[in-house]
């Protein structure tokens, strides 16, 4: 069974047997049909008494969730590599309602839509044509949360845990990948990754990229005149400019007018040759809209490909909207650096057993198409293993009323320690 195959590579990061059934069980909880995912919702769908052996989990037991994740990745990757692997990163946010979890500040994020109190997490996406998988997160420490030593011990932030920019914490995630063995020839990701730090890095790497960048980013030409990304668009002949097909969706197929213009490398590591360097650009078929990617190559290669490359930074997207959906990713109510970090880990650990069962579900169904049937979806397939591979949540009436009884307890000890400390500030003075 493939699920235990993947609780079996990691069994080795549990010292105790006790430790490690709990991270099945809360697995096994994550993919249950539940109007929400947290310790109390997850303890009692799998027939705990209470959610307490569950937070012990994710505060106090002995384990290494980091590699946990490791080992899932490199088993992710070994099942879906196809020899033309693309890593992906990106951000993810979540909203908070409090200041108090690990890295939560009034910030900007693209998943909420603008500023707010969330926290952001740098994610990494393993894509190949089998399929594609989130396999790491790094949390996003903010300058003013990194330099406040009360946030930091309230959250429980290690010592060694300093600011890092996003490119930054992008990188640490690409070197990881690198040193599990998860080979890639490029790298993709959107404009906050198109600095030259990161591109730098990703060369000495050994890898290419294409990395979406802002229309006032400056590029160099052929002819050595420096000018911006939107500038140089202009400087590109009519046909010049190819319409091609860059994806289906569920109404109808997408076409772009594509075009690339040779620049000069400005990232070139020392002892490192030139490559090829192109500034390729996307042209929206009807409005006209410009969007732009910096690329580079060891070697030339065809328009085709750095489209190909460009396009499948959306599977990341993707990847964050399944793995909320069907993991609940954004739903831990965990304040803590480790608790967040565990939360985390366990939820991609079962991502991860979806999309690679998806591959395999693919791969065992080719003509799905000429069968008039799409090709399984991951919310497709986890309602086929609901009740098969995945428990049924406990709902037998005994085990409800004790639930019941338990919130109610718990919820009326919470109001009478609300007021004690209501009581006590009012009278102090």
């Amino acid at each position: 069974m493939l699920l235990a195959d993947l609780l079996g590579q990691v069994a080795g990061c549990f010292p105790r047997r006790e430790t490690r059934q709990s991270c099945s069980q809360m697995l096994s909880g994550l993919l249950m049909e539940l109007d929400d995912h947290n310790c109390w919702t997850i303890a009692e769908a799998i027939g705990h008494r209470g959610p307490h052996r569950l937070q012990h989990l994710l505060s106090r037991a002995v384990w290494d969730d980091q590699q946990v994740l490791d080992i899932a990745a490199a088993w992710a990757a070994g099942h879906l590599d196809d020899g033309d692997a693309v890593l992906i990163v990106d951000e993810t946010a979540d909203e908070k309602s409090s200041g108090t979890a690990v890295g939560a500040a009034r910030q900007y994020s693209g998943t909420v839509g603008g500023i707010a109190l969330c926290q952001v997490a740098v994610t990494l996406t393993y894509a190949t044509g089998r399929g594609h998988a989130l396999i790491g997160r790094a949390l996003y420490l903010p300058g003013g949360c990194a330099a406040d030593e009360e946030h930091r011990e309230l959250a429980g932030v290690p010592e060694e845990v300093m600011f890092a920019t996003k490119p930054q914490l992008a990188g640490a995630l690409l070197d990881r990948a690198q040193a599990l063995g998860i080979r890639a020839a490029f790298v993709a990701g959107d404009e906050v990754y198109g600095g030259r730090e990161l591109r730098r890095s990703i060369r000495q790497r050994g890898m290419g990229y294409v990395l979406a960048v802002r229309a006032n980013h400056a590029v160099t030409t052929g002819s050595g005149r420096t000018v911006t990304a939107a500038v140089a668009a202009g400087l590109i002949p009519g046909r010049a400019w190819h319409r091609m097909r860059t994806g289906s969706g569920t109404k109808g197929t997408r076409h772009y007018d594509w075009a690339m213009l040779e620049v000069t490398s400005d990232d070139t590591p020392d002892g490192h040759g030139e490559g090829h360097s192109v500034l390729l650009a996307r042209r929206h078929r009807y409005t006209g809209q410009l969007s732009f990617y910096r690329c580079w190559t060891p070697g030339p290669v065809p328009l085709s490909k750095l489209i190909a490359i460009a396009t499948a930074r959306w599977k990341i997207e993707e990847d964050h909207q399944l793995s909320k959906q069907v993991a609940g990713l954004d739903a831990g109510q965990v304040i803590r650096w480790r608790s967040w970090h565990r939360w985390t880990a366990i939820c991609l650990l079962a991502c991860i057993y979806l999309a690679v069962a998806v591959a395999l579900q693919r791969q065992h169904e080719p003509g799905s198409e000429l069968a008039g049937l799409i090709p399984v979806t991951v919310p497709e397939l986890l309602r086929l293993l609901r009740g098969i591979v995945i428990p049924t949540p406990r709902r037998d009436r005994a085990h409800r009323l004790h639930w019941s009884a338990w919130r109610r307890r718990h919820q009326h000890r919470a109001r009478q320690a609300h007021r004690r400390w209501n009581a006590y500030a009012e009278a102090t003075p």
